[in-house]
This record gives structure tokens, sequence and C-alpha cells, in this order.
């Protein structure tokens, strides 16, 4: 269908008139002369058939149907507004993730040069569940922690994870950790945001120790990294830490895992939901996910122990 649209310099000159209430405020605020805007205001009220102002004294005021019409035309151009500036922006000014410190050196960080503008993405790191306050994070996108709902942001399920315990090649020898009654006398870490210690022992058959030893960290990626140093055993998110496993820094100790959860989500402001950075970032790590069997959404998680199905 062909567009019946007005003269936009016309358009322009209107609404800023109307919004300011003022022909001479209008004419500074369009770098015009007073003339130039009364003439535009001419052509789109010839052009609509309709008065949009009346002159009363020495001032204007808008008509019913002016007053309607600027308030549409001012949302419009508002978000014309926005959208240009993503835009234009979008290749200059960095793209701002917020998210944990293991999701951005275990999974983000590696994966990073595989996104078209990952050069221009700065990553800030939090030691709790990173805020979704987008007014005061300074962030473009959040990896938030879960899926709970927040109110003004789209919440995107990301990631599911089970989890299962970790040791380094070290620590495994030195202990002799061949089953998992094995794990009551080692040092195990502790992650104060989701310890689950407790479920793992029941998905194991195993009675937990009624005293466990080991420190308490406040994430999971510290209870890993002390894993890593010797230090213990670290119940490791298997989505995480599947390129360390990889690596042989860490092993993983037996079958047993906890029930898989969505661990991570994708979040923005709902007020960005068209900005091209946003959605191409969004759909990239999507993606990613996706072919690492992890993905939220996929119909079955895929364990990285072979064979294992969830």
């Amino acid at each position: 269908m062909t567009r019946k649209l007005p003269p936009f310099a016309a358009v322009r000159a209107f609404e800023a008139a109307a919004r300011v209430g003022s022909i001479k405020e209008a004419a500074n605020e369009l770098h015009l002369t007073a003339s130039a805007v009364s003439h535009q205001i001419r052509a789109l009220e010839d052009y609509l058939d309709t008065a949009l102002f009346r002159r009363v004294g020495n001032r204007i005021e808008l008509t019913l149907t002016g007053r309607a019409y600027s308030a549409k035309l001012t949302t419009l151009l508002d978000a014309f507004d926005e959208t240009t500036r993503s835009v234009k922006d979008a290749g200059r000014r960095p793209f701002r993730v917020h998210c944990t410190p293991g999701f951005a050196a275990r999974w983000l960080v590696p994966r990073l040069d595989r996104l078209s503008f990952g050069d221009k993405v700065r990553i800030s790191v939090s030691n709790g569940a990173p805020s979704t306050d987008f007014a005061s994070n300074n962030a473009d996108v959040v990896i938030q922690w879960a899926d709970e709902p927040v109110q003004g942001v789209i919440t995107e399920p990301l990631m599911q994870s089970a989890r299962y315990p970790v040791a380094s090649p070290a620590t495994v020898g030195k202990l002799g950790l061949h089953k998992p009654e094995d794990l009551c006398r080692a040092t195990l870490m502790h992650d104060e945001t989701m310890d689950a210690w407790g479920e793992w022992f029941a998905s194991a058959g195993v009675e937990p120790p009624i005293f466990p030893c080991g420190p308490t960290f406040p994430n999971c990626e510290l209870a890993t990294t002390a894993a890593e140093q010797g230090q213990g055993v670290a119940l490791a998110y298997d989505a995480v830490v599947r390129a360390t496993l990889e690596s042989g820094i860490l092993v993983r100790l037996f079958d047993a895992i906890t029930m898989p959860f969505v661990m991570y989500s994708v979040a923005y402001p709902r007020s960005r939901t068209d900005d091209p950075m946003v959605r191409e970032f969004s759909e990239w790590i999507h993606a990613e996910a996706h072919a690492a069997g992890v993905a939220a959404h996929d119909g079955q998680y895929r364990s990285s122990a072979e064979g294992l199905r969830v």
C-alpha cells in the first residue's frame, strides 16, 4: 500500500511549534526563521484541509484537531529519533554486557570473535546476581541469573545446565576419589549464591557429610577456580566448564548430576526491543547456546558425559 504522507518539513515545524507553544521558539529550535515555520504550518494545514492553530491576540493556540494530531506526532517523532540514534551509534559506541565472572571468562569471551561486533563489546562483571536496573547498571544487555521476570525488561531464557563435582587431576590422585562416597572426606567448595551439594548427594544416593568441610565463596566461579588450584572439589555448572574439562585442568567426577535448570537469561530494556545491536547480540548468543547443546528451549539437555541425557 502506497503511503500518503504530508511533507516532513511541514510536520516537523508544526510539531515543534505545538510542543513549545510558540512559533518563535520553534524557529530557534529548528534553526529557521519564524516566517519559514509559519509557512510550513500553513502548508500542512492546506494539505490536511483543516486548521491546526488559531491566533488569540499575540499568541497561538492549538485547535482540538491540532492538539490530538500534535500529541501523536510527538510520540512518533520521539520513536523515530530514538531508532535513528541507535542505528547511527551502532557502529561507533561500545556494546556493554553485564554478567557474572564465570560466564564472562569461561563462556562469553572465548566466543566473542564469532560476533560481528565482538571488538566493540565491553564486559563488566558482578560477584552476585547482575543487576537488571538499566537506569543504573550502565549496560545494554545483562546476562541475568535464572529467568525471573522483571518489570520493563525483556527476559529471554538462554542457557540451562546441570551441576556435577569437578576437581584438579592432582586432587583426584591425592585423595583417591573413586566413588561418590569418597567426597564425604574431601574439602568441598561451597557457593553462597546457590549451594547444591545436598541435591547432588541425594542424586548420587549418598548420605551427605553432617559437617561438610570447605570454604564458601560468593559465586560458583570462585569455587571452581579454587578447585582448579587444587584446594578441593567444586560443584560446577556443566554448561560453563565444558571447555575447562576438555583442557584437562579439571576432571569431572562421577555420573550423578543435579536437575538442569535455566541458569542464565538475556535481559534488556523493553524500550530497546528493536535496537539492531541488541537484536543481533541476542540472536547470536542464543545460536551459540543452541550449538553447544545448552539452550534453554532445546528439547533435551545434553550433558557433557557421553551418552547421558536428562
